[in-house]
């Protein structure tokens, strides 16, 4: 949010003596208001649009490269991008594999990490306080946004993912990881249940990254901590002497969603994942707050 939408946002809100009531109308739609600024905001960003553009090119090069390489005979690669070549869907699902350890978390970070941090740096963070938004609202709402840009970002590589395999191979019934064997519209169940999990399992990140961000007026600070704590904890849950832990990383499940392509589902990694990341954002969440709502504002 610019210097200058922050302003008028401030000019536009009503004194504090002469405020509504918060279970009237107009204290009821203002928390709406300023989510639906915030996510106006994150969503016009050039930024933004082009790590979600980015994104979408990793099934593309996916299929193109599978198609390429069957095309000139080679058959070279790993046997489970040969899966791709029998049915075009299995492109979603592979660029979610190849996206959540690295590209998902990368694009994440950097939208968590200038949650708070950005708008201290801009200047606008004061002018947000002064309007009056609520510290625990603002949080809140950025909070929000976080969510909102997982979800979008998951959406965005498997939607991308389906078209361009539907486009470029045969399309028809898919034998699941299992061995069995379901119809196209059975598979495309699976898969928005496959980007729910996704999305579901980078919500602790995203916590992380808004904590981050109440902790310095730096945004590439907080950007680049964030990144980094998820390499870590990716390396650490790698290391087999550190088994003990792997259960309470953040990113031990992010693979989980392979089990979404049996038959039966099996969900228990649905399930300890959720438990998972819902205590990562209780605990991360509450220090964001504890640190948010003691902090000076300079600007």
């Amino acid at each position: 949010m610019s210097r200058a939408e922050a302003a008028a946002a401030a000019r536009e809100e009503p004194d504090a003596r002469t405020e509504p009531h918060p279970e009237s109308a107009q204290g009821r739609l203002r928390p709406f208001a300023l989510l639906g600024s915030e996510l106006g905001r994150l969503f016009r960003r050039g930024r933004t649009i082009a790590m979600l553009a980015a994104l979408a090119a990793v099934p593309v090069l996916i299929a193109v490269a599978v198609r390429v390489t069957n095309a000139g005979g080679g058959g070279r690669g790993p046997a489970f991008l040969g899966s791709i070549t029998h049915n075009g869907l299995f492109v979603a699902f592979t660029a979610l594999v190849v996206c959540i350890p690295l590209f998902l978390p990368l694009t994440l970070g950097v939208v968590s990490g200038d949650t708070v941090a950005g708008e201290a740096s801009h200047g606008t963070l004061r002018y947000l306080l002064i309007a009056p938004t609520g510290r625990l609202r603002l949080l809140l709402v950025k909070y929000a946004g976080v969510i909102a840009f997982a979800l979008a970002a998951t959406v965005t590589v498997v939607l991308v993912g389906v078209l361009i395999g539907a486009l470029l191979f045969p399309v028809g019934p898919i034998t699941l990881l299992s061995g069995d064997t379901v119809g196209t519209a059975g598979f495309v169940g699976r898969t928005t249940l496959m980007a729910g999990y996704v999305a579901m399992s980078l919500l602790g990140f995203g916590a992380i990254g808004l904590f981050a961000s109440t902790l310095t007026t730096v945004p590439v600070g907080a950007m680049a901590g964030t990144v980094v704590l998820a390499v870590v904890s990716q390396i650490l849950d790698a290391l087999p002497q550190l088994d003990w832990l792997h259960p309470w990383l953040f990113s031990h499940y992010w693979l989980g969603f392979g089990d979404l392509l049996r038959d039966p589902i099996v969900w228990d990694s649905y399930g300890q994942n959720a438990a998972l990341q819902a205590g990562y954002v209780v605990v991360f969440g509450g220090l964001a707050y504890a640190r948010f709502a003691t902090k000076d504002i300079l600007s």
